[in-house]
């Protein structure tokens, strides 16, 4: 009677083995925590059920090894805490951005330096700020957004720090209006070489927004990321 109730029943210790493993890729590759555990839940109920309906159904002279539904059990018990962990790791960072968003919100009005070759033009003015290690020539050029260049000019650099502000006056005599212009810097030594130098755009911060996991600064037309912020100056 037991040989033949085992004959006849379908399920199988690999066929349980194969809906844990199933239900616990499928559940963790989820794109939703909610989703997922919701999943995992059923997935879990059906492998119970099947699990049941086995050890019912086992030949008494040939059972179940004990050790392979357990493992199977923790298998599911440690997707589980995976998915939760996840979904807490989720929420701990919406939280810190949130936080990290009313902190910034504090520089919208200020000027900052920002490590950038973008300049923004607010209020017909844009300006950027290097420093030299000694007194000399520097070559700033101003460009548009698509490379047309608008303005070059040589000035007179000190050592130390140095602001350069811009009018907006083209060379062509017109006046380019507030928005996004791209600027070089450059030291001309003997000869007439040039060497890049370093420098911060100088803008006024109207906004600050989260974006792709992080804050940005919007200083007009321009926006950047508030970790090229390089200093707040006043």
């Amino acid at each position: 009677m037991s040989g033949s109730a085992s004959s006849s029943s379908p399920y199988t210790a690999p066929i349980l083995s194969s809906a844990a493993s199933s239900a616990a890729t499928s559940a963790a590759s989820a794109s939703s925590g909610t989703n997922a555990l919701s999943q995992l839940s059923s997935n879990y109920n059906d492998f119970l059920q099947m699990l049941m309906t086995q050890l019912q159904n086992q030949d008494p002279s040939n059972p179940m090894d004990a050790n392979s539904f357990t493992q199977e059990l923790v298998q599911f018990s440690g997707v589980e805490q995976q998915i939760n962990t996840n979904t807490s790791l989720t929420q701990l960072i919406q939280l810190t951005q949130q936080d990290g968003l009313l902190q910034s919100s504090s520089l919208v009005g200020k000027q900052v330096a920002v490590a950038s070759s973008d300049m923004p033009v607010q209020n017909g003015q844009g300006s950027v700020q290097f420093s030299m290690p000694a007194a000399g020539n520097v070559a700033i050029s101003v460009s548009d957004v698509n490379g047309n260049l608008l303005d070059k000019t040589t000035i007179a650099a000190t050592q130390g720090t140095n602001t350069w502000a811009w009018n907006g006056a083209t060379s062509s005599g017109t006046i380019a209006p507030n928005g996004d212009y791209k600027v070089t810097v450059a030291s001309i030594g003997a000869g007439g070489t040039t060497t890049p130098v370093t420098f911060n755009a100088l803008g006024t911060v109207t906004g600050v927004t989260a974006s792709s996991g992080s804050l940005q600064v919007q200083m007009g037309a321009v926006s950047d990321s508030i970790a090229n912020v390089q200093q707040v100056i006043n």
